[in-house]
């Protein structure tokens, strides 16, 4: 299956242990000199309207990825993010 960037951001992540849903892909983190992807960046959410700043962005490396869908993607590992 064949991905563009622009579809893969605003995917919806869900960790795979506890169906949690932990956001939506908002960024992607490369490695310039391999050309690999990195890691998925979900991005915080805000707090009390953004008045409170936002909670801590999740980022989440490729080793974590279990399967990428149509409409979301799944992680494997069970970390501090996917409780």
């Amino acid at each position: 299956m064949c991905s563009r960037l622009a579809e893969l951001r605003n995917k919806q992540v869900v960790c795979v242990h506890t169906g949690e849903v932990l956001g939506y892909i908002g960024d992607i983190e490369f490695d310039i000199a391999s050309g690999k992807m990195e890691s998925l960046i979900i991005y915080g959410k805000p707090r009390s309207f953004g008045l409170f700043g936002k909670t801590q962005d999740i980022v989440i490396p490729w080793s974590d990825i279990a399967v990428i869908g149509s409409q979301t993607v799944l992680v494997k590992n069970k970390t501090e993010f996917c409780k």
